[in-house]
Order: C-alpha cells, then structure tokens, then sequence
C-alpha cells in the first residue's frame, strides 16, 4: 500500500502528450561519423599514366584506406501512431558531412588525403517498435530506409585547367540507404527526450567513375555512417 501511495504521489511525466496524438512533431540534431567501405579495381596498384604528356604522375599504390569523418545534421520529425507500440516516423534532415579517403604511394612524398564533400538533403522512413513503458522510460527498436540527394552537383573535375593531380573523388548526386537503431523515449512534464544511436549503410555503389588517378583505381565505394541522434517531441 506504501508503494501504492508513493506511485500515486508521483505519476508519469505526460511528455507534452507526444504519444496520446496519433499525429505529433519534433525535431532532431545528428552527430554523424562516415567512412567508406572501398572495393578497389584488379590493377589498383599500377602508376597513374598521363597520356598528355606521355609521363607517370604517380608512383605504384600500396594502400587505399579510408577513416571515420565527423559531420551533423538538423532536422524535424513527423510521427503516425499505429499501435500503442509501434509508429511510423520521417525525420527529414540537412546533413553536413565530409567523407576522408588516404592513398598512400611507394614514394611516401605523393601521400594524400582526398575529402569528398556532402551537404544533402535526407528523407528517411522508418518503423519504430516500442517496449511498455515504465515510468518515465521506454526502450525501442528501429528500422527503415532513407534518400539523400546532394543539394548541388560538384564540378570540380570539369574544370580544364586543373592537373589530374588535383582532382576529386566524386559521389552520386542521390542514393538510397538502409537504417537500423536503438534508443529510449524519456518522459518530461511538457515534451519528450529520445536519446538514439543507429547505423547506416548504402544500398550500392555511391562512387561517381573517373579516370583521374583517384577515381581510376576505385572499383565502387559503399558508404557507412555511425549515427548519433537527440530528439525532442
């Protein structure tokens, strides 16, 4: 009966109604950390001939790598309430993202880091399953796909006067990808709190095919994103 009182004296915070609406909104800010899987062509080694000028750029390839890259997003939430345990969501985001891939050369002087910028625009769509709720806390599971779309082509490679030696590594323009993710839903007086970690991969290749000394030795590239995320609804 004591435990009864003691409950009784402390309800479940409301959250601003977020889950009693079969509709609600919020919104979300990302930490974003990308890297690429590489797939590299079956010559990926050989020196970069120049045929302009009938001369080798580089020396021989002997590692193509690429490292986590932090980036963020913002974004907001539209919710669709199915059952008292799984919804349906969008989170629509602008994300911010640089992608980092190292050559390293027999001849360590031709060494070099090639970023590939991303500023895109994501449409995701995703189910959530929710566990009961326990007080002022529930757990759940996510899943789904996504869309990005680059918010402008990148023309860097077009432009005659650059040497190959300064060219990029390009990506498609828009790609698809799937998420999956865990997180909990905590409970205030006037809104809710949705701490949420999740990974992302493409579904193919993201590589834009060049003939450049970067792109050439480059077969496909799938990328990958470590997904932290903080909502409030």
């Amino acid at each position: 009966m004591c435990g009864a009182k003691l409950f009784a004296q402390h309800p479940p915070a409301w959250g601003g109604g977020a889950d009693q609406n079969d509709i609600s909104f919020g919104f979300h800010f990302d930490y974003i950390n990308s890297n690429y899987k590489i797939y590299k062509q079956p010559d990926w080694r050989k020196p970069y001939f120049y045929s302009e000028t009938g001369k080798y750029l580089t020396d021989s390839l002997n590692s193509i790598t690429s490292a986590g890259s932090p980036g963020f997003a913002v974004g907001f939430i539209v919710r669709y309430r199915i059952t008292e345990h799984l919804e349906v969501r969008s989170t629509p985001l602008l994300s911010f993202a640089d992608r980092t891939i190292t050559y390293k050369y027999a001849n360590p002087a031709q060494d070099v880091d090639k970023s590939v910028h991303a500023s895109q625009v994501e449409i995701p769509l995703l189910l959530k399953i929710k566990s009961d709720r326990i007080g002022d806390f529930r757990a759940y599971l996510l899943g789904g796909v996504k869309y990005s779309y680059g918010l402008s082509a990148d023309k860097t490679n077009d432009d005659p006067n650059l040497s190959p030696l300064e060219k990029q590594v390009i990506n498609k323009r828009g790609y698809a990808s799937y998420e999956a993710g865990i997180g909990c839903d905590i409970y205030f007086e006037y809104f809710k709190f949705s701490p949420e970690l999740k990974i992302a991969n493409s579904f193919g290749n993201v590589l834009m095919p060049g003939t450049d000394p970067y792109s050439q030795p480059l077969q496909k590239l799938l990328l990958h994103s470590l997904v932290f995320t903080i909502y409030f609804e």
